[in-house]
């Protein structure tokens, strides 16, 4: 089998899916592993954040190329999982992001984003693609504010999302999110993986490294709680980096 079979199944799944708590609409695009179609094979799915920066190599900052990565996954065996990737509001999407009150931002809409994604596309994934709709293999992701999101679906809702692949996140828009981090109870055991640079801000790295103690801290008190922090210490806030770690953060999320 040569290189190029191994390649993704790019689905644009909607280019204006509605998103009826915001009056708006987005593009919404599922990542099928190469040989979807040739099985009855159910597969776990990880829900990504930042849709336009994920495959698209003309992406005004770079982009993540997870189906590259997705491709070279799969000639080592690990093809069994779905990407959905979820664009952001272009100039909405730190509002659309921001689970908290911020004074600049005011009341953030990062509650009702979650509350679209759990009970509207969750659901309608599950109900069009052959989907683990299990807490286990339920996945949600992202870099930056994206990271920030997705780490707050993962903590506020501990039934659905049982793998966080966090990177960077952008935790000093609201130090409510490490709140919500030492009341964190999870049910069953939950997979977080979180991945930092060394040359991000003071502040942020800071931040990045408080989350993990508080997570460590957590699996000493025998809460179910399976973490990784991942330091790069070269790496900076851009997606060049975060596409490295992506393959890596999959790995040890889904096929370890």
């Amino acid at each position: 089998m040569t290189v190029t079979e191994f390649r993704p199944i790019i689905k644009v799944i909607e280019e204006a899916y509605e998103i009826p708590y915001f009056q708006t609409t987005r593009k919404i695009s599922a990542l099928l592993p190469y040989n979807y179609y040739d099985t009855d094979k159910h597969y776990p799915v990880l829900y990504l954040q930042d849709g336009q920066n994920l495959f698209n190599p003309m992406a005004p900052f770079g982009d993540w190329a997870i189906d590259m990565s997705l491709e070279k996954l799969a000639q080592e065996g690990f093809s069994d999982i779905i990407i959905i990737a979820i664009d952001h509001g272009e100039h909405e999407r730190i509002n659309e992001y921001l689970p908290y009150y911020h004074p600049r931002y005011g009341e953030g809409k990062g509650n009702f984003y979650i509350q679209f994604m759990i009970e509207k596309l969750i659901p309608y994934i599950n109900k069009n693609y052959r989907t683990l709709t299990d807490f286990q293999n339920t996945g949600i992701g992202g870099s930056s504010m994206g990271g920030l999101i997705s780490l707050h679906a993962g903590l506020s809702n501990p039934g659905v999302f049982g793998k966080m692949m966090i990177f960077s996140p952008s935790l000093w828009i609201s130090k409510t999110i490490f709140n919500y981090t030492k009341s964190f109870q999870p049910l069953e055991e939950s997979k977080i993986y979180l991945y930092s640079g060394g040359m991000e801000s003071k502040e942020h790295l800071g931040n990045a490294q408080k989350l993990e103690a508080i997570l460590k801290e957590k699996m000493v008190e025998n809460h179910a709680i399976d973490f990784k922090f991942s330091l790069n210490e070269i790496g900076v806030h851009a997606e060049v980096y975060w596409k490295h770690e992506f393959p890596k953060a999959v790995k040890w999320l889904y096929f370890n």
